[in-house]
């Protein structure tokens, strides 16, 4: 029903602030179309891809690519999709977007805005896990994924209480945590010893965890335009 994932998009409005961010924990570039009348740059880390958006959202968007989206807008309204906004015109890239249970937002769009890198790539933060979400009611949040073509898995409570939705592409982690906002979630065994060398770069981490997260499991690092990049040793 969604398509082939894109990007995690999200609004930078200082793009080469958090480009210079991304590109020195190791990110690279892809190439970027004409699609978007705006400063408009994507990194990726070769499993996330993350768009940097100077105007045009307002929140985190999960963005995929659908073709023939005009026709493909009836067919999620019969699930009982509410669509936020549609742009279905001859003259323009077709885009729709409505949000989930939580609140978080989706984005359908006909064409992809950007090639992959020449090159591989890895960052400094470890394995891009998931895609993570704060919901206070777990089983709606995985009955609304998995009707859009996701695969959600039992519930489990460490690292944290959380039930993930899966697809190829993204993972969507679905967290019953106090936080305030998605977070792109990151782990490796030896998560405390990365986090602190990047405490010693001069990185922003956010200094209070949420309810629900243990100090001695998580950091929380804070990119320029405010995206949360939760740092984890991983499942146990």
């Amino acid at each position: 029903m969604l398509g082939r994932f894109l990007e995690v998009s999200v609004a930078a409005p200082d793009v080469p602030a958090s480009l210079a961010f991304y590109e020195s924990l190791g990110f690279v570039q892809a190439v970027t179309g004409d699609a978007r009348a705006y400063p408009y740059a994507v990194v990726t880390d070769g499993r996330l891809c993350l768009g940097l958006h100077g105007s045009g959202i307002a929140t985190p968007t999960l963005t995929w690519v659908h073709p023939d989206l005009a026709s493909h807008a009836a067919r999620l309204e019969a699930l009982g999709i509410e669509l936020e906004s549609a742009r279905l015109g001859e003259d323009t890239l077709h885009e729709l977007a409505f949000t989930d249970p939580s609140g978080q937002r989706v984005a359908l769009i006909e064409a992809r805005t950007f090639s992959p890198p020449p090159r591989a790539a890895s960052s400094s933060l470890g394995y891009f896990e998931e895609y993570g979400i704060p919901t206070t009611d777990l089983e709606a949040a995985a009955r609304w994924w998995e009707a859009l073509g996701l695969v959600a898995f039992e519930p489990v409570r460490r690292p944290l209480p959380k039930a993930v939705a899966a697809s190829r592409d993204l993972n969507v982690g679905l967290y019953d945590v106090d936080l305030r906002q998605a977070v792109l979630a990151f782990s490796d065994p030896a998560m405390p010893e990365r986090a602190a060398e990047l405490r010693e770069r001069g990185c922003r981490f956010v200094e209070r965890l949420p309810r629900g997260m243990n100090p001695q499991e998580f950091t929380l690092l804070e990119a320029p335009e405010g995206t949360w990049l939760l740092l984890g040793r991983g499942e146990e």
